[in-house]
């Protein structure tokens, strides 16, 4: 039984060869098996699988000479020729449209951040929780300070990439996520509603228009929302994403 091996390579052709070579053969005397073909991970971010095969030489048959007998001569026989057989073309088959699945979308953003995580050898434990208009995705474990940054901006940034790798073969609806880390989100919310109040006192007491800083779409919910209360003032956006911010404005004609 001929000596059975295994190779890896980018591509089926390489992993052959390096077969071959190993076995001392050419190409042509293998048998191959392929295992794996190479493909992309996920969203093609982390490089990719590199092609598998399983490699043996082929055994030579044995040839067995047939015993010589008399030769008798005759009018040769007509062998009439087989008839051409005619394969039928099949078509392929139309593409089905992919139906929108919510729950697909969020298991697909799941295998996403696991990736992330991986790459960067950080244990996390993941809390999904849908909501109507959010899919909250609430983070944890030791060492996320990296996943957070400054003022969240290493956060808002997975987010963003999140939102844009896991949504974009999507055409018939989207499902949009918030990341949040070891209570980030809540502890600047609190912040953000006592900034708000903060800034709406300055605009009126000054009578000025108030520019806050570039925040994220989340961040100036929260904003709009607290100051929508507040007859005194009114907000509006302005500037384009990412570096989107919130204008507060004192109502004119009131004191």
């Amino acid at each position: 039984m001929s000596k059975v091996i295994e190779k890896t390579g980018k591509t089926v052709d390489e992993a052959t060869a390096a077969a071959a070579e190993e076995l001392g053969v050419e190409v042509d005397d293998l048998d191959v098996e392929v295992l794996e073909l190479p493909t992309k991970r996920l969203f093609g971010l982390f490089g990719e699988t590199p092609a598998k095969i399983r490699a043996s030489v082929k055994e030579k048959p044995v040839i067995i000479e047939p015993p010589v007998v008399e030769e008798k001569f005759s009018e040769p026989e007509k062998i009439s020729e087989p008839e051409e057989k005619f394969e039928p073309v099949l078509e392929p088959s139309p593409v089905e449209e992919e139906i929108f699945d919510r729950d697909k979308v969020i298991d697909a953003a799941e295998d996403f951040l696991r990736e992330v995580f991986a790459a960067m050898n950080l244990e996390v434990i993941m809390k999904i929780d849908d909501g109507e208009e959010n899919c909250l995705i609430e983070l944890s474990g030791k060492g996320l300070g990296v996943l957070i940054g400054r003022r969240g901006q290493a956060l808002d940034a997975l987010q963003y990439i999140l939102n844009l790798a896991v949504n974009r073969k999507n055409a018939e609806g989207k499902v949009h996520f918030i990341l949040d880390a070891e209570g980030y989100r809540r502890r600047r919310e609190e912040a953000l509603i006592k900034l708000a109040k903060g800034v709406a006192e300055r605009a009126i007491k000054t009578r000025r228009d108030v520019k806050l800083e570039p925040m994220n779409r989340h961040e100036r919910k929260i904003i709009h929302t607290v100051l929508q209360e507040n007859e005194r003032v009114e907000t509006h956006s302005a500037g384009e994403e990412p570096y989107r911010y919130i204008i507060v404005s004192p109502k004119r004609g009131r004191r």
